[in-house]
């Protein structure tokens, strides 16, 4: 492993072990109604648990990470951009152990090559209904993907340092189901990261460890 990696890893679960920054960096990512409206939205009492995972790994002498293309189909989330991850199951010892599992099921991700890093705040994703924690891990090598062909349309394997890079950060007034929204976005490799995912993604870009690939 190279040193600057090294480094970057050491810091990023000293970073994960300190108090996070939380919503008000998960927030700089969220639609902005026009007006009114709450943005610290609470969970439902039957809210389920989940878990994605923030998969980090070098190549081509950078730090990537893997994101997947939702299918189409009925649901709320169908044909976005999302890191992999999904619902708790009975099996799972805990919500690592969830997030572990479906990136295995969705991209063939091994969790033996997985070190768990850390994890980020919980998120209430409303429109599934979902609350949803976000495990950092990292793997030496870039992993040899499986996708599943009903759970991921594609596979897009994104630089870490370009969720920094102000050319690929952009906002734009949308129509959503109930209201007209300002929305803050990325595009990485032509796709739309937007929504929960974007909001999961700013809590990360603002901690010291990452903060420092800038440049």
């Amino acid at each position: 492993m190279r040193e600057s990696y090294e480094s970057f890893l050491h810091q990023l679960r000293r970073d994960l072990e300190e108090p996070l920054p939380g919503k008000a960096a998960q927030f700089r990512m969220a639609p902005r109604p026009r007006s009114g409206g709450e943005i610290y939205n609470e969970p439902t009492a039957d809210a389920r648990q989940g878990a994605v995972l923030v998969l980090f790994y070098p190549w081509r002498d950078q730090i990537y990470l893997p994101l997947i293309l939702r299918p189409h189909y009925g649901g709320v989330h169908s044909g976005q951009m999302a890191l992999p991850g999904g619902g708790y199951e009975e099996i799972d010892a805990d919500l690592t152990a969830t997030a572990l599992r479906e990136a295995y099921e969705e991209v063939g991700v091994r969790p033996e090559t997985v070190t768990i890093l850390g994890q980020l705040s919980t998120l209430f994703v409303s429109p599934s209904n979902y609350m949803v924690q976000p495990v950092v891990g990292w793997t030496d090598f870039r992993p040899r993907f499986h996708l599943d062909p009903y759970e991921v349309a594609a596979l897009i394997e994104a630089p870490l340092h370009d969720f920094l890079r102000p050319e690929h950060y952009f906002e734009e007034e949308w129509q959503m189901r109930n209201r007209v929204a300002m929305v803050p976005f990325f595009k990485i490799e032509k796709q739309v990261v937007w929504g929960a995912t974007a909001m999961m993604l700013s809590e990360l870009l603002a901690l010291p460890a990452v903060r420092q690939l800038e440049g």
